[in-house]
């Protein structure tokens, strides 16, 4: 790619604007641990829900979502697209709670809803198992896809781009802390989000020059939708896509439906995750129940209100405003590069072992012209340093504050605890860059995570809920989805990765439920102390709830469970239908016939929006004056 003087001035101005501000914040992250870690539980609503947003659009999002479209077709994004049911969840169900619960990470939890040994042993192991190991992963996936970038664009080897991202964001990680991360995820996630549409835009004059003669966009688009309609993927049994006729026995490409005729995919791509995953699995940023970097912002925000609105704010914005430039530009590369042999040729110089189906995205970003090349640029590196940031944060919270403080040394200075969270960034970046090396695509790197977390999901929704769950069920299911996720391979080596993820979850679900019958129980007065400050709803703290004294009527305004069932129904509904409605106008441009749907679908959206809207007002309100008695307690104390 050549990039001009312009484009250099470009990519530097989008680095400053981004890392700058962010410089005249360590003197406050500094401070404590509580700002260095969780922002002085300050932050407002919008920052929260754009942080989150920038978070998990990191610079392997594109080439993902672009590797599942080219091999599975539009469809394939249910894979993600079905977390909508856990996000929502997390906003009408979680979120208030994690934010009554007033800690700085999450796993403070264990020790908050268990007891004894058990619950510092769990503590103390996620802490170095999420804040590790689980965490060095993700970043790793996304330093495998700014490698694949980087290679591809300018044919820079792995080693030169992990030294490049590992000391841009090893310093801002290092130096400002969590409220230097918000506000670098805020000012990149506009930027992002310029680069993306840029990209889908000039990969449809790209495909309109190719296909009708014409280097215009909507020109493009219409030929590019024409066109797909009359085409399907054919998985063969090697498992290479390949292009061909709609017949009826391939997935139709621009269909947001499996062909439920192929079975193992249909199972794949959306039965597992609509049926189980969502529920079942735990994956960074969709866990059920709330956790991980979601938790951390939650638990920074200033208010309940605050932390309902962000987390509400993030899950529009992840599965609307997003996906359709990714898909557009994925939906191009098929017409430019139709097999990987394609790219290579277009990439004579690029690394052979690099490419794969997710290296098409950056592949179309050399039809980008003068300028546009310089903020694509801009934002593929914001995209990188949004999510490698927070995850250095992160799990560096985890390593010092619940691993270090809690049992390694209990008396140290604020000062020292956040020198030692600094000197952790840089650990968790080397660690994340060697694994990076021995990756191969996104896809491989998403289904490892989700077998590992296979079958716990489940427990993560039900701790809120039920009593009997305790720190010896988190032992178990962590011990099982760690056996099964080696074992159910080894013995069931023909069967699919849906198939073999289904018998993971029940083999996980039923261990730790036996736990929670036949195991220990947590002491008595942990669980009345627990619930006297969160007060979550359910008859699964019925005998709790008498005896700590709190009336079934408190509990009720406090959580307005109907209220939250609505709210999640309308959200997701929301959510689906407007992801879908934006989908059938673009489709419309080419094929007439899908306007009808478009229009039905808008139709939908403002039903569902005005009960959304109202549920929200509600709960928001609720939120509020739950804060004002809180208030007046605390002052009646004093």
């Amino acid at each position: 790619m050549n990039i001009t003087l312009i484009d250099w001035i470009i990519i530097a101005a989008s680095i400053l604007i981004c890392f700058v501000p962010a410089l005249f914040l360590a003197k406050r992250s500094s401070s404590s641990t509580s700002e260095f870690f969780a922002s002085g539980r300050s932050v407002p609503w919008w920052l929260a829900g754009l942080s989150m947003v920038a978070t998990t659009f990191s610079s392997d999002t594109p080439n993902w979502v672009t590797e599942q479209v080219r091999k599975y077709g539009v469809a394939g994004n249910w894979q993600w697209w079905a977390f909508v049911l856990t996000g929502v969840a997390t906003v009408f169900f979680f979120a208030r709670l994690w934010r009554r619960l007033g800690v700085m990470t999450d796993l403070e939890f264990y020790e908050r809803r268990y007891s004894g040994k058990s619950a510092s042993v769990v503590r103390g192991f996620r802490a170095v198992y999420l804040g590790l190991f689980f965490n060095c992963f993700i970043m790793g996936m996304v330093t495998l896809a700014a490698c694949k970038i980087a290679n591809i664009l300018f044919g820079m080897p792995a080693w030169q781009t992990i030294l490049i991202c590992g000391v841009l964001n090893v310093v801002f990680a290092a130096h400002s802390g969590l409220w230097g991360v918000l506000v670098i995820d805020m000012v990149q996630f506009f930027i992002k989000m310029t680069a993306v549409f840029a990209a889908a835009w000039f990969s449809l004059k790209e495909v309109g020059l190719r296909l009708a003669g014409q280097a215009d966009a909507w020109v493009g688009l219409k030929a590019l939708i024409e066109k797909l309609s009359k085409q399907q993927v054919v998985l063969p049994a090697n498992g290479q896509p390949v292009m061909s006729a709609v017949n009826g026995t391939g997935q139709p490409i621009l269909d947001v439906l499996p062909n439920f005729s192929m079975s193992e995919l249909a199972l794949m791509i959306f039965i597992l995750p609509i049926a189980i995953s969502w529920w079942a699995n735990w994956y960074p940023g969709a866990e059920p129940g709330g956790g991980s970097y979601i938790a951390q912002r939650m638990l920074a925000s200033k208010s309940e209100k605050d932390s309902l609105g962000g987390t509400l704010f993030f899950n529009i914005a992840h599965y609307v405003l997003r996906p359709w430039p990714w898909i557009i530009t994925a939906l191009c590369s098929i017409i430019i590069y139709p097999d990987l042999a394609s790219i290579k040729q277009a990439f004579p110089a690029a690394d052979a072992s690099l490419i794969g189906h997710d290296s098409a995205f950056p592949a179309m970003l050399k039809f980008l012209p003068v300028g546009f090349v310089g903020l694509m640029i801009g934002g593929l590196i914001a995209a990188n340093s949004s999510t490698i940031l927070t995850h250095l944060n992160w799990g560096s919270s985890y390593l010092v504050h619940d691993f270090y403080r809690r049992f390694i040394n209990k008396e140290g200075s604020e000062g020292h605890y956040v020198n030692v969270g600094r000197i952790s960034t840089v650990i968790l970046y080397i660690v994340a860059a060697l694994l990076s090396l021995t990756m191969s695509s996104a896809q491989q790197a998403f289904q490892i995570l989700l077998s590992i977390g296979a079958g716990t999901g489940l427990l993560y929704i039900a701790r809120w809920f039920w009593w009997r769950v305790s720190a010896w069920c988190e032992i178990v299911a962590m011990v099982m989805s760690l056996i099964t996720s080696v074992a159910v391979p080894f013995f069931m080596k023909d069967a699919g990765f849906a198939t073999v993820t289904i018998v993971q979850v029940g083999l996980t679900t039923l261990a730790w439920l036996l736990t929670a019958y036949v195991g220990p129980e947590t002491d008595r007065a942990t669980l009345i102390e627990f619930y006297k400050k969160v007060k979550p709803a359910g008859p699964g703290w019925a005998t709790i709830r008498r005896e700590a004294g709190v009336s079934d009527e408190a509990v009720a305004q406090e959580n307005r469970i109907g209220a939250a069932c609505l709210g999640w129904v309308s959200g997701c509904v929301v959510i689906w239908s407007s992801l879908f409605a934006i989908g059938n106008f673009l489709y419309s441009v080419g094929d007439p016939s899908r306007l009808k749907t478009a229009w039905i679908l808008t139709g939908v959206l403002v039903v569902s929006g005005y009960i959304l809207l109202r549920v929200t007002q509600q709960l928001w309100a609720d939120s509020t004056a739950s804060q004002a008695r809180e208030d007046a307690a605390a002052s009646a104390g004093k």
